[in-house]
């Protein structure tokens, strides 16, 4: 509810007549995360390199 009506500043109406799917795609623009939400193994492989475990 957070997310929906604060973050993106929903109207209540909008808010509870969208779908989870729905909500989630609006979060993923609002935020700019775009299409893509997972990681692949490049983008793990990439911060393993960048961020290198300390033993």
């Amino acid at each position: 509810m957070a997310a929906g009506l604060g973050l993106l500043r929903l109207p209540p109406a909008q808010f509870w007549s969208m779908t989870p799917r729905e909500l989630a795609a609006a979060l993923r623009g609002g935020l700019g995360l775009g299409a893509r939400s997972t990681m692949v193994r490049g983008d793990l492989l990439s911060l393993m390199k960048r961020f290198p475990d300390q033993h």
